[in-house]
Formats: C-alpha cells, structure tokens, sequence
C-alpha cells in the first residue's frame, strides 16, 4: 500500500441559494437536503463517532458528523463491504471491479473541504480518500471520454466533466474528520465534489462510468436543477 499524503488546498466560499424557481426549491426540500436527521435512530451511531472525530484541522474548527440533514432519495444505504464492488467502465479500455481494499490501495489525501447544500446550510469537513486520476490510471480511459458518471447504491445519479475531475484532483472519500463514512454519509464511498453543489456530492457510489455524454442530466438534474451546480462567492 501507497504512503498517505496530504493536499493542503481548502474549500472556502459564502453561503448562497441558487435562484431556482419555487417549485424546485420546494421539491429540494420535501426529498433532498431538506429532510432532517431529527428522530432518526441511527444518530445514535453518530452521536457516538463525535467522541472521536477530528474537530479541529491546521487551526481551522470542522463542522460535526452530526450538523448535516438527511438529503439521500430513499434513505441511508447499508452495503454489505465484504461483497462490495466498484466498477470503473464506460469508454476505457480495461474495466474494473474493484474490492474495498483495492480501491484503497492507492495514495490517500486528506483535505478540507466545504460541502454547499442548495437548501443554505453548509459544512466543513476534513475528507480523506483516494484521486479519481489514480484510479482512472488503471483503466486507460479513451479519448473520446470527456464525462465521468456516478451511480449510487440506491439509484442516485450525477456527472462532472471529466476535465473538471483531473484539474480539481476530486476524490472520493473513504474517511471524514478522521473517521471511516458512517452509513449516513455515504459508505463506503462519498464524491468530494469541490467548487459544486450538494447534489453533486454523491454518496454510496457503486459505479463510475467514462462517457462522451456531456450533457448527461442526473437525480436532480433531470428534474430542472443546473447540471453546472458551481458554488459562487
């Protein structure tokens, strides 16, 4: 196994809503970000990660495991890890389906980053994980491809532009503030989707596909939120 490394770049940017329309904010709220964790049983599980999670990263103070909202489309995803497979296809030449530890058999990155939910509230998280281009570098992806798609665990669906990935070093996380992703944030695997919106920070990722589809719409893209999902200040 690779010796861990650091990037020491941090996600830093003001709080805002997007100007969507009243009908798409309402829908956010009544299936995406908007669903609180309140009364859930499994923060009981969380309350106790508390104990041990980092809060405090290089002099910055981190948000909680706790201060997020339930934002997934059926709930959280509970994956059996000793059957678990990430597969890497799509426009490559030589697809994979990875196990846990070999996904994790690359050099480790730690940072912080601020996720953005479209709904107002946000969060700063120290991530650790893996490099898409790591990964990427085992399955020589084409040249056509100028798309990366993620599948989740229960159905969930987005893309970034595969540029955007490779500039921006995005990763997906195995670890936040020291800990291992609880089920409630995306175990095995959560996107860190830097620079974008929530929705774009997929969670129990089952897939990832090399496309030339740039206009790939998912979840909430189909249902009228912008494809772009950029954080501005």
């Amino acid at each position: 196994m690779k010796k861990s490394g650091k990037v020491a770049e941090k996600g830093r940017y003001a709080n805002r809503i997007p100007g969507k329309c009243l009908f798409l904010l309402l829908s956010l709220l009544l299936f995406g970000c908007g669903t609180s964790n309140d009364g859930d049983t499994s923060e009981t599980g969380l309350e106790e990660l508390t104990k041990i999670e980092v809060t405090e990263y290089e002099g910055k103070d981190l948000s909680s495991l706790t201060d997020f909202r339930e934002n997934s489309i059926k709930g959280p995803q509970y994956i059996d890890i000793d059957s678990y497979k990430l597969t890497i296809d799509g426009l490559v030449e030589q697809p994979v389906s990875l196990s846990y530890d070999e996904v994790l058999d690359n050099q480790k990155y730690t940072k912080v980053v601020t996720l953005h939910c479209v709904e107002g509230w946000s969060v700063d998280i120290l991530w650790e994980g893996v490099l898409l281009a790591d990964l990427f570098e085992g399955v020589d992806v084409q040249a056509s491809a100028d798309t990366v798609i993620f599948y989740s665990e229960d159905g969930y669906s987005t893309a970034l532009p595969l540029q955007t990935i490779m500039d921006r070093q995005l990763m997906i996380a195995y670890k936040m503030n020291g800990v291992v992703l609880p089920p409630e944030r995306g175990f095995p695997f959560q996107l860190v989707a830097e620079d974008k919106l929530g929705y774009k920070w997929i969670k129990w990722i089952t897939r990832i596909e090399l496309s030339d589809d740039a206009d790939y719409e998912g979840y909430w893209e189909q249902r009228g939120f912008d494809n772009k999902a950029d954080v501005k200040p």
